[in-house]
């Protein structure tokens, strides 16, 4: 780490130092602290491993050879010049050697505008009127009468690294009719001239990013890596049964989405849903299709994400949390497991560390509802737990929409079935809804483990017995044998329920005391 923060605070310095001598008009020393950075960042970007790290560091260099280019055009132009003005230049050689009327670019005089129009002059003192700021209309009209500025001023180079590069160049060639050469000026102007292209690269649309300095960019990197999920692609009818809370998500949460000019004063939406049930239920899968379904963008968050070992770095990841979420809204926040970011204060064994997490946390939702009131900026806090009676009282007010998701019922596991078993072949005789009757008590998930399991005994089956080389050569066909009435009682008899009526119990009366739905 410290040979790496030693080669970026050498490589800022000496890029540092160019711009600076070039400004002063020291080309010579500038051009040599221009090398000596290009390498220290070829040597620097071939030891990064980080592949995003490592593409801005190239944008980066790339930058950069773009203003050593241009200060190298720069000096040549001013060589030839001062060789022309001493007398060691042929008289002769001028339109051969030379850009079309080098002499004028410095005098500001133009002798032939068919060739070489004049410059635009620059204002140092308001460069917000330059070229790049100019409205587009204007821009675009300037660049189909093949307008270019040639910027000349050391001052303008060092500062405008993205700026045009001299045409001297392009435009060493022989001496041709002054207008063949207008013509091709006029025609191949947008293929050839990096100020056009670079206008053009403005003006195309780019998809936003969150923007910030320091260590916390290193910070954002990591949520935007680990977090951020563009859709889910989990739709409402991958999801079977929970036909109440589906209604009341969508009422919560999708319908503001649609209808914002409706949900405003007393009818806001809600500042967070609290989704309490078993294990296995499909807490998860309900928070994913709902960022479907609203097009939002989905921060899957875990507490594992949001710790760190260094001090004071927890909490500025909360923080971060919410203010990406703002500046990518629509957004929706889920915490799953919630309990374990966010218990109950107070207790002997509370850590200080996790006291000030759950602070930020409490903060940040009250302060990012109360910023997200502009239409489209909407801002919602999906979270899910097992255990609904561990999490702190402030974090229960304010997820003030609480929804219980049961076991699946009859039907729901019915349905279920259906969904697991649409791509496996099933045999005439076998009746869902039979099996369905013979899973009651079982979850989402159980019900899933029965499916895979049924779907994999003929194949169990087949390979007894057998040696791995012979398993090898057994076709598909063989193996991929419709699922049976007889495959779903052994898998049902080897795959108990994972919830017992005791913690069914516990959530029933924790909804009674607590619920909001």
């Amino acid at each position: 780490m410290a040979n790496t923060a030693g080669s970026v605070k050498e490589i800022c310095d000496n890029v540092a130092l160019a711009r600076e001598l070039t400004v002063l008009g020291s080309y010579e020393n500038a051009i040599i602290y221009y090398q000596g950075s290009l390498q220290l960042m070829s040597k620097f970007i071939s030891q990064i491993s980080d592949p995003i790290r490592k593409d801005k560091w190239q944008q980066m260099k790339i930058k950069v050879s773009q203003e050593y280019s241009e200060l190298n055009d720069l000096k040549v132009i001013l060589d030839t010049f001062k060789l022309e003005c001493s007398g060691d230049v042929p008289i002769g050689a001028r339109k051969r050697d030379l850009p079309p009327d080098s002499t004028s670019l410095d005098l500001g005089i133009s002798k032939d505008p068919d060739v070489w129009p004049a410059p635009t002059p620059v204002d140092h003192g308001n460069f917000a009127k330059s070229k790049f700021n100019k409205p587009a209309n204007t821009r675009k009209s300037e660049i189909k009468k093949g307008q270019t500025s040639a910027r000349v001023s050391s001052s303008t180079a060092a500062r405008k690294s993205e700026g045009p590069k001299s045409s001297g160049r392009n435009n060493r060639k022989e001496d041709r009719p002054s207008s063949s050469k207008s013509e091709r000026n006029a025609e191949g102007t947008t293929d050839s001239d990096p100020t056009i292209k670079s206008e053009i690269k403005e003006e195309s649309p780019e998809e936003k990013k969150f923007e910030c300095n320091g260590m916390e960019r290193d910070l954002a990197d990591i949520l935007e890596r680990d977090i951020v999920q563009k859709n889910p692609n989990i739709r409402w009818d991958d999801i079977a049964d929970l036909h109440e809370a589906k209604r009341l998500l969508e009422e919560a949460v999708v319908l503001p989405m649609w209808m914002p000019e409706f949900f405003t004063g007393i009818r806001r939406p809600w500042k967070g849903v609290l989704m309490v049930g078993p294990p296995g239920t499909g807490k998860t899968m309900l928070a994913k299709a709902v960022a479907t379904e609203c097009g939002t963008t989905f921060f899957n968050v875990s507490s594992s994400t949001l710790t760190s070992k260094y001090r004071g770095e927890s909490e500025k990841m909360v923080r971060l949390l919410f203010e990406m979420a703002h500046f990518y809204a629509p957004s929706t926040i889920f915490i799953d497991e919630i309990d374990s970011l966010c218990s109950r204060r107070g207790s002997e064994s509370e850590h200080e560390a996790s006291r000030r997490v759950k602070s930020e946390l409490l903060v940040q939702m009250d302060g990012i509802t109360a910023n997200s009131g502009e239409p489209g900026k909407i801002v919602m806090v999906l979270a899910a737990t097992n255990f609904p009676w561990d999490i702190d009282e402030a974090l229960r007010r304010r997820l003030e929409k609480r929804i219980y998701i049961p076991l699946p019922t009859r039907q729901g596991r019915e349905a279920l079935l259906k969904i697991n078993l649409k791509e496996v072949k099933l045999d005439p005789d076998v009746d869902l809804t039979r099996i369905a009757c013979k899973l009651d008590g079982y979850s989402g998930a159980d019900v899933t483990n029965v499916c895979r399991d049924a779907s994999m005994m003929s194949m169990r089956r087949k390979i007894c017995g057998l040696r791995p080389d012979q398993i090898k050569q057994l076709p598909r066909e063989e193996l991929d044998l419709p699922v049976t009435a007889k495959d779903f009682h052994e898998a049902i008899a080897k795959n108990n329920k994972s919830v017992s009526k005791e913690d069914l119990n516990k959530f029933e009366k924790w909804m009674n005391e607590f619920g909001s739905s």
